[in-house]
């Protein structure tokens, strides 16, 4: 019997049926490269197996992790920042180890983000599954939770840059909200990622929290999930987008490129949130008071840091690397949407066939929100 935890109530004007077709539009992402390794072509639907369902995607969201994925980025062998990176290897690169240090299976579907339906069950799913409106839980921990070790989806297997998917039923949650499909698409990567960083720091009531790149997917979450558990926030952005963190609900914005002490003071701070690392990270240590936690699950401004280790032995510091997400991290989100206690952002929309333009956008960090792809009916 299938996990009916998350089981919604049904609405018979969403009901579809498994698609009569045989093939559907993807994008397949064939190599370490350029945009011109993005092909948006047909491919054949995929087939639930055992234990899985086939979802249509009703909207998919970009993220970073993808374009890194694409350019190889997570190799060892770079060391420059994201942004840098990409905007200067613009020729197909191949990388043996470029997904997480190990090799990516191309060619495959990317799209970590699915706001999709439930289409077709296997014959060991509970076939009163079809018809939910569900998000995908891209972090899988195959092996328990007692191990660390986890798959991702649109990393390790295809993903939702496609008209359909398949998942194991397990990673699929049924989701009742007043939400559009591309809202929802806008949450699982970014907002799972902040919130398994702030539950891992044990974000409290109590804590003066930090959030670098505060304007992100990722940071922008993080802002709205510590606000929820009542910590005091204090956002780092750029200039132009200070108004729009000040209309999230923080407590202080600080521009970019400020300088931390000066403007906060060193020992001040509870908890640091930072996916920006870069040579922004040696001051952020020295923010922290004596026990405070530092959560990472990025570093766009550069992967190589350095470090004062007296900051960390003496100050008695926790350094929480957060890639695996924790059991309760993806229930806790279906909970705060459906008690309105999160909000999207989405910033803008695209056909599924406007990948590359999409990614274009993305990588100028000129928007405030997510973007989403839209692929075809």
């Amino acid at each position: 019997m299938a996990d009916l935890t998350y089981l919604t109530k049904l609405d018979p004007a969403r009901l579809v049926l498994k698609p009569s077709q045989e093939s559907m539009k993807a994008v397949v992402t064939t190599g370490n490269g350029d945009y011109d390794k993005l092909d948006y072509r047909d491919v054949p639907i995929p087939q639930a197996g055992p234990g899985e369902v086939l979802l249509k995607v009703l909207a998919a969201g970009v993220n970073n992790t993808e374009i890194n994925t694409r350019l190889g980025w997570y190799s060892s062998a770079v060391n420059s920042g994201t942004e840098q990176f990409s905007a200067s290897d613009r020729k197909a690169i191949e990388v043996a180890d470029g997904g997480w240090n190990q090799a990516t299976p191309f060619p495959f579907i990317q799209g970590t983000d699915c706001c999709g339906e439930v289409v077709e069950c296997a014959d060991d799913v509970e076939s009163l599954r079809i018809g939910e409106r569900v998000l995908v839980r891209a972090c899988m921990r195959a092996q328990g939770y007692d191990s660390l070790e986890n798959i991702w989806m649109a990393s390790d297997f295809d993903g939702a840059f496609a008209q359909y998917v398949k998942l194991p039923a397990s990673e699929v949650f049924a989701v009742d909200c007043n939400w559009s499909d591309i809202e929802l698409a806008t949450i699982p990567c970014a907002y799972g990622t902040a919130e398994n960083m702030v539950h891992r720091a044990a974000v409290g009531a109590a804590d003066h929290v930090l959030v670098t790149g505060a304007s992100g997917g990722v940071g922008s979450a993080v802002v709205q999930l510590a606000k929820r558990r009542g910590a005091q926030v204090t956002a780092i952005v750029g200039a132009s987008k200070m108004d729009a963190l000040t209309r999230l609900g923080v407590d202080r914005v600080i521009a970019r490129g400020a300088d931390l002490i000066g403007e906060l003071g060193q020992s001040t701070v509870d908890v640091i949130i930072d996916n920006v690392a870069g040579d922004g990270f040696t001051a952020l240590l020295k923010l922290l008071r004596r026990g405070g936690r530092y959560a990472s699950s990025g570093a766009i401004a550069g992967p190589m840091v350095t470090m004062d280790m007296r900051d960390f032995y003496l100050k008695d510091l926790r350094l929480l690397g957060c890639t695996s997400w924790d059991e309760p991290v993806f229930p806790n989100l279906i909970r705060y949407i459906e008690a309105g206690e999160i909000i999207p952002l989405v910033a803008k929309t695209y056909p599924l066939a406007d990948i590359a333009l999409a990614q274009q956008e993305f990588l100028k960090k000129t928007h405030f929100g997510n973007f989403v792809l839209i692929p075809p009916n």
